[in-house]
């Protein structure tokens, strides 16, 4: 039996992580904009970070590091 040892790659990781993050940071964005439209951009911040936040560590990484282990593992 072949087994070669593989180990994650931090940047095709950070890649994937992206390209889950950004749609879910534009989404929020425009959806909390047309909600409240006079606040500030710190008063937005402060709703939008703790969803993008508990949803990258509930949702976004486990799936990534789930479904996507074949992809962001490489040869060691």
């Amino acid at each position: 039996m072949n087994m070669t040892a593989r180990k994650p790659s931090r940047a095709r990781f950070a890649l994937m992580i992206l390209l889950f993050v950004y749609p879910l940071v534009t989404l929020l964005l425009y959806g909390i904009a047309a909600m409240t439209p006079q606040w500030q951009l710190w008063q937005r911040a402060m709703i939008m970070v703790p969803l993008v936040v508990i949803a990258m560590v509930y949702l976004i990484i486990p799936f990534i590091q789930q479904r996507m282990q074949a992809f962001i593992t490489v040869r060691a």
